[in-house]
């Protein structure tokens, strides 16, 4: 059975920083292409952060450099570092993974996702 299992969440001033951890079971982590997504009231869910199996990164625009994201594939873990925070990163979290196609990770038909953890940031 898979698991995607968010830690991390909370609630933080402007300005703030806050460390999301995705623990993985049931897959093997270092074959998946893993990403970081978000889903604000009343808005669609958007991909913020994503590793492939190789390790390149990428980011959502809105997140490029205050977002760091990585993974350990000795732990099975992916980590969302945030700094900087802002009141519009206040969303759910989620954790996904998604199985490569070929060398190619394009995070459309995500296999798994987490149950999320939410994030908020007050002004």
């Amino acid at each position: 059975q898979v698991q995607l299992v968010e830690s991390g969440g909370g609630s933080v001033q402007a300005g703030g920083s806050l460390r999301l951890s995705c623990a993985a079971s049931g897959i093997t982590f270092n074959r998946y292409c893993m990403a970081w997504f978000r889903q604000a009231p009343d808005k669609e869910r958007e991909l913020v952060a994503r590793i492939e199996t190789k390790g390149n990164t990428g980011y959502a625009d809105s997140v490029k450099g205050r977002f760091t994201i990585s993974k350990d594939n000795a732990k099975n873990t992916l980590y969302l570092q945030m700094d900087s925070l802002k009141p519009e990163d206040t969303a759910m979290y989620y954790c996904a993974a998604d199985a490569p196609s070929g060398p190619w990770c394009f995070y459309r038909n995500i296999d798994f996702w987490g149950q999320g953890t939410q994030v908020t940031v007050s002004s």
